[in-house]
């Protein structure tokens, strides 16, 4: 994915007043910080970096006094109800970096006829090139057994995509319904009994 612009502006009041204004104006605040600099405190546009943000581990080129600067998204604080961005912390970032990201996990196919699958994981952490982050990782229960579990260490990475994550770390199970096994337990009991005409 190409880098993602974004306009800012330095901020220079502070504060939860300062912050409710900010986005009373429809900007948003944020905070810029890496590499063993100073943090740079900035106001983004709030429609532009809404849409920006459905991107999971996007690169963003924050332009800020006149320059850009390479950043990723460490932490977005949204309000708990309606879910519109507080607060953003970005982690400056530079072309050939390795950085440590969560990434969603988005199960494809299907497990085997009359099983469920339970995903146990709903992310994993790795480490990738920073302008080259995934969105996410794809695991294929095509076909799968009742019993059969998928762990981190099977998922495939991107190429150059190295997992963090515990390889032995349980990410989908396969499993039969409960009510389902309890209808052929039943089922069973009641072959195995006598007939009525048999006692």
């Amino acid at each position: 994915m190409p880098e993602i612009k974004l306009d800012a502006e330095t901020r220079t009041e502070f504060g939860k007043g300062a912050a409710r204004r900010i986005r009373r104006a429809d900007k948003i605040p944020a905070v810029l910080y890496g590499h063993g600099e100073a943090p740079r405190h900035i106001t983004l546009e709030g429609h532009q970096t809404m849409m920006a943000m459905k991107h999971s581990n996007a690169l963003f080129a924050v332009q800020v006094d006149g320059g850009s600067q390479l950043a990723i998204a460490k932490d977005v604080q949204r309000e708990a109800i309606r879910g519109f961005i507080k607060h953003i912390d970005f982690l400056v970032v530079n072309k050939g970096e390795k950085v440590e990201v969560e990434v969603d996990v988005h199960i494809t196919g299907e497990s085997a006829p009359g099983t469920i699958h339970v995903v146990e994981s709903q992310s994993l952490t790795i480490e990738a090139d920073a302008t080259n982050l995934p969105e996410f990782v794809e695991v294929s229960i095509e076909g799968l057994e009742e019993g059969a579990n998928v762990t981190a260490g099977d998922v495939t990475l991107p190429e150059g995509a190295e997992l963090v994550t515990d390889p032995t770390h349980t990410v989908v199970t396969i499993s039969v319904p409960r009510a389902e096994v309890a209808a052929e337990n039943e089922d069973a009991a009641a072959d195995e009994a006598p007939a009525a005409d048999e006692a």
